[in-house]
């Protein structure tokens, strides 16, 4: 893939990848956003090669995560050697209110309702249903992307759409609430 070639793909999946930053950063729109960048600078300078195995989205999309934990164990390092225990556990309810989805989501009462919701599933759940629903991703590249089998994808995505229905059952489609 040239240069040009290259960049062109990366347009064409940004706005979307961006959501899953932000997913992959509880929210965090600058974190969200550095991440993205630096995701873009690793697929241009060559660090993160695609190599045509998986569509280029799931690739992006499994570039950008990567970025985002190597971005929270680098964080979690520094504050661990910059700051003393007893600081740390003063700070980290902070850390918490900060990064809460339900408040960066309240667009709207659907989407806070929703935001919820999400959030009562397992983490593992609430990523597959995203990369699914939002990054308009298969399940069979969502599980590459969060590193599973199909199998262990098809049930988080299953058991994420029926506890979703149990938690919303007024926004669940016309004859599904009750799956």
């Amino acid at each position: 893939m040239t240069r040009a070639e290259l960049e062109d793909a990366l347009g064409s999946v940004l706005a979307v990848s961006r959501g899953w930053a932000l997913a992959q950063t509880r929210w965090n729109a600058a974190e969200a956003d550095d991440v993205l960048q630096a995701t873009v600078l690793k697929v241009l300078d060559g660090r993160a090669r695609f190599d045509g195995r998986s569509s280029f989205r799931t690739f992006v999309f499994g570039v950008v995560r990567q970025t985002a934990r190597e971005r929270r164990r680098r964080d979690l390092v520094r504050s661990l050697i910059l700051l003393r225990p007893a600081a740390l556990e003063d700070a980290a309810p902070q850390f918490a209110l900060a990064s809460s989805p339900e408040t960066r989501l309240a667009h709207s009462r659907e989407s806070a309702r929703l935001a919820a919701a999400l959030s009562q599933l397992p983490k593992r759940q609430r990523e597959i249903l995203h990369l699914v629903f939002y990054g308009e991703l298969t399940i069979e590249e969502a599980a590459g992307v969060a590193g599973v089998a199909l199998g262990t994808a098809r049930t988080h995505y299953a058991r994420g759409k029926k506890k979703l229905r149990e938690l919303l059952p007024d926004l669940a489609p016309e004859g599904e609430a009750h799956d």
